[in-house]
C-alpha cells in the first residue's frame, strides 16, 4: 500500500478543501473520500452554543470519520485504488482541544487513540490555509445554514490552532510531506494556472517518494 496514493487536503473550515479534493480527484482519477458534515445533528446546535455540544458533535464526527477510513482501507487502498481526501483524522484533536473541557477531552483521547491506532496514513497532506477574512467571505458564499452562526473569534482561534497542529504534525511526522498554499494567494476555483500549479507540486511530491500518480 505504501506506493499507492493516499492524498488529503487539511485547512480550517471554508478554505477550500472539498474543492480542491474534487479537482485533484478528477484529474488523476483517484477516488474521492468527503468527510460528513451536513449529516451531523448536533453541528447547528454546537455553533449556538459550543460549550453545550461540543462532546456530543465531536464524538459524531470521530465516529464517522472511523467508519468512512475503514471503508477506504478495505474497499480502495487495499485493492491498490488511490484515494484523495478532504480531511484527516486528526483534524478531530484540534477541534476538540480547542472545545471540550479537560475532563472531556481526555475521555475523548483515549476513544481516538484506540480508533484510529491502525489506520492508513496519508502520503501526502495538502495543507490549505487563509486569513480570516478570506473564510469568512468564503463560508458566506456557499451559503451552508449550519455555518451562519460561527463565530468569527472562533474561526480565527482555529485557523491558529491548525497552524500549530500543522507544525507540530511536521515534527512527529517527518516521512510525511505537508504541502502548503495560501489561500488568499491562490484561487485554484476561479484561476486554472493556479490549479495547474497545485496539480505540479502535488505530482512532483509523489514522485520524489516513488508513488505511482
Amino acid at each position: 500500500m505504501e506506493g499507492i496514493p493516499f492524498i488529503t487536503v487539511e485547512g480550517p473550515i471554508g478554505v477550500g478543501k472539498t474543492s480542491l479534493a474534487k479537482a485533484i480527484s478528477e484529474k488523476f482519477q483517484y477516488a474521492l473520500l468527503k468527510e460528513i458534515v451536513d449529516e451531523n445533528p448536533f453541528l447547528g446546535k454546537f455553533y449556538e452554543n459550543i460549550e453545550e455540544w461540543s462532546f456530543q458533535t465531536e464524538m459524531f464526527f470521530l465516529c464517522n470519520r472511523y467508519k468512512q477510513l475503514v471503508d477506504i482501507n478495505n474497499h480502495y487502498l487495499t485493492q491498490n485504488k488511490p484515494v484523495v481526501a478532504d480531511y484527516h483524522i486528526f483534524k478531530n484533536l484540534i477541534f476538540a482541544q480547542r472545545t471540550l473541557n479537560q475532563n472531556e477531552y481526555q475521555k475523548y483521547l483515549k476513544i481516538y487513540d484506540i480508533l484510529t491506532g491502525d489506520m492508513p496514513k496519508p502520503n501526502v497532506i495538502i495543507y490549505l490555509n487563509a486569513s480570516l477574512e478570506t473564510l469568512l467571505d468564503r463560508i458566506e458564499l456557499r451559503g451552508r445554514e449550519i455555518e451562519k452562526n460561527i463565530s468569527p473569534l472562533y474561526l480565527e482561534q482555529l485557523s491558529l490552532d491548525y497552524e500549530t497542529a500543522m507544525n507540530e504534525f511536521e515534527r512527529q511526522h517527518p516521512d510525511i510531506p505537508v504541502i502548503r498554499f495560501n489561500g488568499d494567494q491562490l484561487d485554484f476555483v476561479k484561476n486554472e494556472a493556479d490549479l495547474l500549479h497545485i496539480f505540479d507540486t502535488l505530482s512532483t511530491s509523489l514522485k520524489k517518494r516513488s508513488i505511482h500518480l
